[in-house]
């Protein structure tokens, strides 16, 4: 399998991937626009939040390099940017960021949920299952009161930082 990203309107994810299904439905491509779920506590209450873990980006799952043959159609469609790491040179992701992308789209599905960790007794966070799994080394802070991790995330040599909600499960004594 190879994986291909292109850059759409940031916030225009979803709505660029609903005109190019419509549009176009003998395009057999997966796409895929991973997100995250938060808590976000608002005037002493709390709502449930969907966020994209990677703003502006679309993943296209593709068996072979038919991406080079639907090239000129995706960017008709309208929200299309540009593909990565440019559209003269349309590469598949490959090495760390093959791994990152597969850790949201294959092992966490298509909405990122809430991890379930303890800390341990040095005040560490270890996680025993969710999102945050395989990604311990790449946290950069832990706000243990709004029960968020903030993650570093490298994308295209692109570093940006996002937050991934977690529940305590209690302390290693």
């Amino acid at each position: 399998m190879h994986y291909y990203t292109i850059q759409v309107k940031t916030g225009g994810e979803e709505k660029f991937i609903r005109r190019f299904t419509a549009l176009h439905p003998e395009i057999r491509l997966s796409l895929y626009f991973p997100r995250r779920r938060v808590d976000i506590r608002r005037k002493g209450s709390v709502h449930q939040s969907t966020a994209a873990i990677f703003p502006g980006y679309i993943f296209i799952e593709s068996e072979s390099e038919e991406i080079h043959v639907h090239q000129r159609t995706f960017r008709r469609t309208d929200g299309f940017y540009r593909f990565l790491t440019s559209n003269q040179d349309i590469t598949p992701l490959s090495g760390k960021d093959l791994e990152l992308v597969l850790h949201f789209i294959k092992k966490t599905g298509l909405v990122a949920g809430v991890s379930r960790v303890f800390f341990n007794e040095d005040s560490r966070i270890v996680v025993i299952e969710g999102p945050l799994m395989g990604l311990e080394g790449r946290i950069i802070k832990v706000d243990k009161r709004k029960k968020r991790a903030k993650v570093k995330l490298n994308l295209y040599d692109d570093s940006f930082a996002i937050d991934l909600a977690f529940e305590v499960m209690g302390s290693l004594r």
